[in-house]
């Protein structure tokens, strides 16, 4: 075995962008092994980070960050300050996998949460991968500008592509195949930052040893191509009121001649990948009329044409990937993401409602967490669950494929705990109970740890994380300040499943016992962070309570309470606008800003921001936001959203409902009407008000709202 001390590495650079000079601290060494592992010892007065390659090395700081020196870096901050004297292993830790990869992203965390970001921010989440194990994360940017110079040479137009490619925050749909151009057309500068920006994301990547999985080719072609180009093409129908792209036959002449063109754009410009993400008749999409094992196979052949080493990774979502495209394929040439791992899996588990006898077959698969849809914000897990099911799928007779765990959220950005406990569970050997877990979680995320923080985390794990093994609601529990109003409100997504499975009053009580600390940490960020996150929460739970009394009032047609509960329930929405205004992770500012930002010109910017308004709100057009049913899908419970949208919605029906009640005069409200006009506006929000300290304007706002 050889070992090299490494003076300087991508793990230097890291350590200086978490603290300026926190490199001279570590003694960094790189030993070669067959395994992923990581070790933590001590060098005279400076701690040892020792691992089989960076991605390695990078985890086993994270854990000493965590776990010796109590600093838990986070999405809601990416610095902290290391003590002058670096806290001393005591005795030598080692942690190791035989699970080879951990996987990162869904193609709809890079529309819901990732549109808009520049190099500074995707800088901050190749960081946060390293230290967090990632090694096989999904890379999409940039794909745009390979399909329009391939679009150009089959002889297609400017204003062609700019109907077939989609906007900034709907690029995602677009490359799962199920839509063509809505949120475009794109301006050339945007074909131009994104080119610029994948090159700087991939060049980090590979530093750090981290391996990019590109978009392939699946047969992807403009709605058009068989009028245009002559191609012979299956229609796979529409996808909530947008017509899908074509897809090309597999028998056609030219499939292996496109998906050549593509492969050699897509290396021209980003390089070969060993890994290539491909979701053909993706969720519901027709596969009337196609050979599906020709198809798998042709797709196959052109990635491993491309590359013969190259793997196929594709995404198990419904009944995608059809068993008949995958089951003649050859064994190690696909790895088959286990979406929905935590609640509908489908790697051979009998209990799923998504079960497949035979799991993946001959095929490498990852244990997945879905955990969050449409970017939503509200606290939800399995905690217990999620670990129970790792361990049993790592003892079932599956494992013998099983290759690593994966994160898959629609959405990123949110319940840290969740995404935190998913990324050690390959380095823990041994079966834990969350409990355990918790209490070294809390120490790690606050830096200090006291009775109340570990009480309130307990109550939260047993309600509103505990969500039942056998639910397969869609992400958090929806809070109905977003939702479109009526008569019943309850969900707020069309898709949502929602059902209580919780008492509203632990997450109440949770939120009281960070209250009663809340002096005590101020200043401590992720306390302050957490803080709103679970007040946020709280209240929510507040405004569903007040709801059942508006309900209620108007069975019993009593206007005078109909009147005062509805102006109780819009009062909590208000309350719950400014709490979320003292952090910029909750604020509809940060989000359009970002977008803003990325224009050149201001028609660039007014696009953008466009773009940005519509996915959180309408999602679409009236077709797609109604008849779809895609309106409200990626709703945000944020500063800025909650006063000037959803406010606005619910105090236009309380007035009407009041009327109704008062004058017999019956409701008919067109929301769409109501809320097209807010995408359209470009009103400023600011990101967070420093006027207001967080810790006392939640203790004040709690003092009302939770009364």
């Amino acid at each position: 075995m050889t070992t090299i001390a490494y003076a300087s590495s991508p793990i230097q650079g890291l350590l200086e962008r978490i603290d300026k000079g926190a490199s001279e601290k570590f003694i960094i060494e790189k030993k070669s092994s067959d395994t992923d592992f990581f070790e933590l010892d001590q060098k005279d007065n400076k701690v040892v980070i020792r691992g089989n390659n960076y991605v390695s090395i990078a985890t086993g700081l994270n854990w000493y960050l965590k776990y010796y020196a109590g600093i838990h870096l986070s999405w809601n901050g990416m610095k902290a300050k290391l003590p002058d004297v670096l806290p001393p292993v005591k005795q030598p830790e080692r942690h190791k996998t035989e699970l080879p990869y951990r996987y990162d992203f869904n193609y709809c965390t890079y529309s819901y949460t990732m549109a808009f970001w520049d190099w500074e921010r995707w800088e901050q989440e190749i960081d946060w991968m390293a230290l967090h194990g990632i090694n096989l994360p999904l890379a999409i940017v940039g794909t745009d500008v390979v399909w329009y110079h391939v679009l150009q040479k089959l002889g297609y137009g400017k204003e062609e592509i700019n109907a077939f490619i989609a906007g900034a925050g709907f690029q995602a749909w677009w490359l799962m195949n199920n839509l063509e151009g809505w949120g475009g057309p794109n301006p050339d500068s945007w074909y131009e930052q994104r080119a610029e920006l994948q090159k700087k994301i991939l060049k980090r990547m590979r530093e750090f040893g981290i391996q990019p999985v590109l978009p392939g080719y699946s047969g992807m072609v403009p709605h058009n191509a068989k009028e245009k180009l002559g191609l012979n093409v299956s229609d796979p129908g529409k996808w909530n009121g947008y017509p899908r792209p074509a897809f090309l036959l597999p028998t056609d002449a030219r499939f292996q001649e496109i998906a050549s063109l593509y492969y050699k754009e897509m290396n021209r410009l980003y390089g070969k990948a060993n890994f290539y993400s491909m979701d053909p008749f993706h969720e519901g999409g027709s596969v009337d009329g196609v050979d599906l094992d020709a198809a798998g196979k042709a797709i196959m052949q052109a990635m491993k044409k491309n590359n013969p080493q190259a793997v196929w990774v594709a995404m198990a979502w419904q009944r995608c990937p059809h068993s008949q495209m995958i089951q003649n394929l050859q064994a190690g040439d696909m790895l088959i993401l286990d979406l929905f791992s935590e609640s509908r899996p489908q790697w051979g588990d009998p209990n799923s409602s998504w079960f497949r006898p035979n799991g993946f077959g001959q095929h490498d698969w990852l244990y997945c967490m879905l955990l969050n849809y449409g970017g939503n914000v509200g606290l939800h897990g399995k905690m217990q669950h999620v670990i129970d099911e790792f361990y049993k799928a790592k003892a079932s007779d599956f494992s013998k494929t099983l290759r690593g765990v994966g994160m898959t959220p629609e959405g990123i950005e949110n319940n840290p705990v969740m995404f935190e406990l998913l990324t050690e569970l390959p380095w823990r050997s041994s079966h834990f109970q969350k409990d355990e877990w918790l209490q070294g979680y809390v120490r790690a995320r606050y830096g200090k740890s006291v009775p109340a923080l570990q009480e309130a985390w307990l109550l939260l794990s047993n309600s509103i994380y505990n969500c039942p093994a056998a639910s397969t609601q869609q992400g958090t529990h929806e809070s109905i300040f977003c939702a479109r109003p009526s008569a019943h409100p309850y969900q707020v997504s069309s898709w949502s499943e929602m059902a209580d499975y919780y008492n509203p009053d632990d997450v109440i009580r949770a939120a009281r016992l960070m209250l009663s600390v809340a002096k005590d940490f101020e200043g401590n960020n992720n306390f302050e962070y957490d803080l709103v996150d679970i007040l946020r929460q709280a209240i929510a739970e507040k405004g569903r309570l007040v709801g059942k009394v508006i309900e209620a009032a108007y069975d019993a047609h009593d206007a005078a309470l109909y009147a005062s509960a509805s102006t109780r329930f819009l009062q909590l929405i208000l309350l719950q606008d400014e709490l979320l205004g003292t952090r910029p992770e909750f604020t509809v500012g940060r989000w359009l800003n970002r977008a803003r930002a990325l224009g050149k010109t201001e028609a660039e910017k007014a696009l953008y921001e466009w773009n940005a308004r519509v996915q959180i709100t309408t999602w679409g057009n009236r077709l797609a936001a109604d008849d779809g049913g895609l309106r409200d899908y990626a709703h945000r419970e944020w500063n800025g959203l909650l006063k000037d949208f959803y406010y606005m919605r619910w105090k236009i029906w309380f007035e009407a409902r009041l009327r109704e009640l008062k004058e017999g005069t019956p409701v008919s409200i067109d929301f769409y009407a109501l809320e097209e006009p807010w995408t359209k506006q470009q009103n400023s929000y600011a990101e967070s008000n420093p006027q207001a300290p967080v810790v006392d304007t939640a203790l004040r706002i709690a003092a009302e709202a939770l009364d």
